[in-house]
């Protein structure tokens, strides 16, 4: 049975969402406050956190940021402001998806499941596997420890920069658009914003270009999409 954590302070939205998804046959364990949640997050297995933005003690941003740094399971940020900048910016330290106050609960459960399906389609031991090791052009990306080199130099990516990287560089030369990119990576069609790519595309480019603002690998078509170059 999977296990979640519910990282929220407010008692009766963190009991809701608890009620919902254990009726959906997943086990639900709260922390109502950010020091908590990071301490069960990083020392006890989850397979996947729904994590409020503003809590005492810790913020969401802060739990997010440490847990990415040793574990790459799915990570619901949910949050009550509405600026772009602070889901840019949440996006950007590693979380999966961005839910903005008041949400139905019912959608909620629908990306749990999302999130959890696709990442269990990503990491199954019983997966097929054309190849365990992709080299393109400097980057090589080890397809059974999930770990990126560029010129022999590891690249810490979260879960979806993984799985963005290797889905374009299994198609290069190819264009897709954001929308494109979202469904087969997140998967979740309208439930999700396409935004989301344009922010881990920019974090990927970070990470692996070593001129960001004149990509090598990642190449955007104007009006169309993204290219990852042969």
């Amino acid at each position: 049975m999977k296990k979640i954590l519910i990282v929220e302070d407010e008692h009766v939205i963190a009991e809701v969402e608890k009620d919902y998804l254990e009726s959906s046959g997943y086990t639900v364990q709260i922390a109502a406050s950010g020091d908590i949640g990071l301490k069960k997050a990083l020392e006890e297995d989850y397979d996947l956190i729904i994590l409020d933005l503003m809590l005492p003690k810790t913020d969401g941003f802060e739990i997010c940021r440490q847990v990415r740094k040793v574990k790459n399971i799915p990570i619901l940020m949910i949050s009550a402001k509405k600026e772009d900048i602070d889901k840019i910016r949440g996006l950007g330290l590693g979380a999966d998806d961005y839910m903005t106050k008041p949400f139905s609960v019912g959608e909620l459960v629908a990306r749990v499941k999302a999130h959890l399906a696709r990442y269990d389609r990503l990491t199954s031991d019983g997966r097929v596997r054309q190849q365990d090791e992709i080299r393109l052009n400097g980057i090589r990306i080890d397809k059974l420890s999930r770990k990126v080199f560029v010129h022999e130099t590891e690249v810490p990516l979260t879960s979806k920069e993984y799985d963005l990287l290797l889905f374009l560089a299994l198609h290069p030369n190819r264009v897709f658009s954001k929308d494109d990119l979202f469904e087969k990576i997140w998967g979740l069609d309208s439930l999700g914003d396409n935004a989301t790519v344009t922010v881990h595309i920019s974090k990927l480019r970070e990470k692996i270009e070593a001129d960001p603002s004149n990509p090598q690998y990642i190449e955007t078509i104007w009006g169309v999409g993204y290219r990852f170059n042969l």
